[in-house]
């Protein structure tokens, strides 16, 4: 299946070179999830603390659907 991911801030520079507005569609077997697309992009775990799909913040064990919106934000200062 074929899921959108856009990075935010710090994450971004995992994007590959070829990546149109910050985003990159990543390839992943069927049933797969958040963290499996976060590890997909190389990125550590912990740099990616935020996950929203189609809108809605979720957990990094929460299944994907083909299609389907993921952004991913990096830890939050304040």
């Amino acid at each position: 299946m074929r899921v959108p991911v856009r990075l935010h801030a710090s994450l971004r520079k995992y994007l590959p070179p070829d990546a149109a507005d910050d985003t990159v569609v990543v390839e992943l077997e069927v049933g797969s999830t958040v963290a499996q697309a976060i590890a997909a992009l190389g990125i550590p775990a912990d740099h990616a603390k935020i996950a929203i799909v189609d809108g809605k913040q979720v957990e990094p064990d929460t299944g994907l659907q083909d299609g389907q919106q993921l952004s991913l934000y990096p830890p939050l200062a304040g």
